[in-house]
């Protein structure tokens, strides 16, 4: 057999295996390319609403805390509250803090919610689960190096290195070095 023929099938065969990890690593690398514009691991509702004044004596019981949940609608249990000053109690539960202020009743609660299959993503993309992940993710990264070569020789005769695929090549090549050289 040709090597043309072993080249286009090593690139065709490693293509389908890295096929679901590019759409992976695409996907997520938009997300983390824009952190500072969003949270690409979390969503993060804001309500604000007023319960009216709630009385307390310097401190606040478990039953108070337990009746502002009531009054929210937020049933579940509270980790823990904590007083960023005496007239302020922030109530933590699962996923959500709830900050009121004691005098005037007026709360803000934040709701914390995981991006659905986002989140994931980019704990892969990020290598967070390090360990055995890392060296999956190594070899993902050399099948990609074996996808850009065999992928130089896929075409053959007139069609394989032309101009074309220099210039395009080299481009793709000098954008990266010329971006590091305009921003360093």
């Amino acid at each position: 057999m040709k090597w043309r023929k072993w080249n286009n099938i090593l690139h065709r065969d490693i293509g389908y295996l890295c096929f679901g990890l590019t759409l992976i690593y695409a996907v997520s690398g938009v997300a983390v390319n824009h952190v500072q514009d969003w949270n690409p691991n979390y969503s993060i509702e804001i309500i604000n609403t007023n319960i009216g004044p709630v009385s307390y004596n310097g401190s606040i019981s478990e039953e108070r805390v337990t009746d502002i949940l009531k009054r929210l609608g937020e049933a579940g249990k509270y980790k823990s509250i904590y007083f960023p000053d005496p007239k302020t109690v922030q109530i933590f539960l699962e996923g959500s803090t709830i900050t009121v202020d004691l005098g005037s009743g007026a709360v803000r609660m934040e709701k914390v919610k995981s991006r659905f299959l986002l989140r994931e993503m980019n704990v892969l993309h990020l290598n967070h689960p390090k360990k055995l992940w890392t060296y999956f993710a190594d070899l993902y990264a050399v099948c990609l190096v074996v996808m850009a070569v065999t992928g130089l020789f896929v075409l053959k005769g007139k069609y394989c290195i032309t101009a074309r695929c220099i210039f395009l090549t080299s481009l793709g090549i000098m954008a990266p070095i010329i971006f590091l050289w305009f921003y360093l």
